[in-house]
């Protein structure tokens, strides 16, 4: 396959409501679009997930921008490649940046898979053609506010409820949650707030019959983790500790989780992510899909990869009218009743409204052949 043209594209788009976690809060998103073209005019797209400052992990929108430019895309657009995975290779002397490169390797995938008139899902090996979804709500000031969300998501028949957590707000916010909702799928995501010295309050959260404690530890910790989940009764899931397969295949044997949550972004795109899906299905580790708030392109290859067998999890992606008044591709992102339908059509199956992106659109760059 050949790319004759790689368009970066830098949005910006206002969520429909300010999203609170344990780094703080974000309601403006600026992020990144990779659109790769082909001779006969056919288009691949990817996202870049970085957020606009390093809180999550160390990559940020304009350093994703800053590596694409200089290092990613000149790599790509004069080289023939057989299969996108030969993109890993192609990458490797350059470290880490994982975010910038799931972003320029998804436009291939994308690209790749409509050459083949096979949706994406196909291509990645997928085979459901229903994935259930869960809902991933903010840090509240108020227990109303937070109880409110919560009851119309499960009206809304979402599959599984996440509240984040930090210090100070913790036991008694899941208290009064199980209070009201005793029997919802529940789980909590603390985004690294903790350490072992907070083991007890960690410990109080098994009364509570959660799914699963995602990332309470620090970001890249597996032996903190591990000595954790030896203590508590509630699964551990890893996010931030994990951005590739050695990173689950230690944990896996180091016994730091029991469930993985895999973000396509965080370990660099969809080859690294069926290698993690592969790996984690023969160790009998669930995985599931996470979101990073991503526009409507972004949730098409969160569909994509959660079509693999062993994300067994209800994931992050909810319809896109939960985080935006318009999204940038058509149709939407809609999940119904807790279940998004796996997208059959050529590549990601969703067009991208070209009007959307130019109004959201704060710098873009061409590279050409």
């Amino acid at each position: 396959m050949e790319m004759n043209e790689i368009i970066l594209y830098k949005l910006k788009m206002r969520m429909k409501n300010p999203f609170t976690t344990s780094f703080g809060t974000e309601q403006d998103r600026i992020f990144l679009l990779v659109e790769a073209k082909d001779a006969n005019g056919r288009s691949g797209w990817g996202e870049g997930v970085a957020s606009e400052r390093p809180l999550y992990s160390e990559e940020f929108t304009q350093q994703s921008w800053y590596m694409l430019e200089q290092f990613l895309i000149p790599e790509v657009i004069h080289r023939k490649m057989d299969h996108p995975n030969d993109l890993q290779a192609i990458f490797q002397p350059y470290k880490r940046n994982h975010m910038a490169k799931a972003a320029l390797e998804g436009a291939v995938w994308d690209l790749y898979a409509k050459q083949n008139n096979q949706s994406l899902s196909q291509a990645l090996g997928g085979s459901k053609n229903k994935i259930e979804v869960g809902i991933s709500l903010g840090i509240e000031d108020s227990y109303a506010k937070l109880l409110e969300n919560i009851q119309g998501k499960v009206n809304e028949g979402y599959k599984r409820i996440k509240i984040k957590i930090k210090p100070g707000k913790d036991i008694e916010v899941v208290r009064e949650v199980r209070k009201h909702f005793p029997s919802i799928p529940l789980m909590v995501d603390a985004n690294s707030a903790y350490t072992l010295r907070d083991i007890d309050v960690l410990k109080a959260l098994d009364e509570f019959d959660l799914m699963m404690i995602e990332q309470p530890l620090a970001a890249g910790d597996l032996i903190d983790h591990a000595k954790l989940q030896k203590e508590i009764k509630t699964p551990v899931c890893l996010d931030e500790s994990i951005h590739s397969y050695n990173d689950a295949r230690q944990a896996i044997e180091l016994g730091s989780c029991k469930i993985i949550n895999l973000k396509i972004g965080r370990v660099g795109g969809l080859t690294e992510s069926k290698r993690i899906h592969d790996l984690c299905e023969q160790a009998g580790i669930p995985l599931w899909c996470g979101g990073m708030l991503e526009s409507g392109v972004g949730r098409a290859h969160n569909i994509a990869i959660a079509s693999l067998a062993n994300f067994t999890l209800p994931g992050d992606t909810a319809s896109s009218s939960r985080y935006w008044e318009k999204d940038i591709i058509d149709p939407e992102v809609v999940a119904e009743q807790g279940v998004l339908t796996v997208n059959d059509c050529p590549g990601i199956g969703y067009n991208v409204l070209m009007n959307e992106l130019e109004k959201h659109t704060m710098e873009k760059k061409v590279f050409t052949k």
